[in-house]
C-alpha cells in the first residue's frame, strides 16, 4: 500500500492528519503508537493510524477524569 492509498482511505489517517483532527501533537500520537494505545501501521516511509482505533482512544480519554490525556 502506498501513501496515496492511505490519503484516499477512509480507514487510515497519517499521523499529521490525526494531529490536525484531534488537536494532539504528532509526537504524542507517536508515543501512543509506541505504547500500543492506538493501532498504526507503516506504509512505506509513512506511519498511518487506524481511524477506528483513534476514535476509540478519544472516547476513552474523554471519559477519563485525567485531563492530561485529552487534546489541547
Amino acid at each position: 500500500m502506498s501513501i496515496e492509498t492511505v490519503k484516499n482511505s477512509d480507514e487510515w489517517l497519517t499521523v499529521q492528519e490525526a494531529a490536525t483532527l484531534t488537536g494532539y501533537h504528532a509526537e504524542y500520537l507517536r508515543l501512543l503508537i509506541r505504547e500500543g494505545k492506538i493501532v498504526a501501521r507503516k506504509f512505506g516511509p509513512v506511519w498511518a493510524i487506524e481511524k477506528a482505533s483513534l476514535l476509540s482512544y478519544l472516547k476513552a480519554a474523554e471519559k477519563s477524569s485525567d485531563r492530561r490525556h485529552g487534546p489541547k
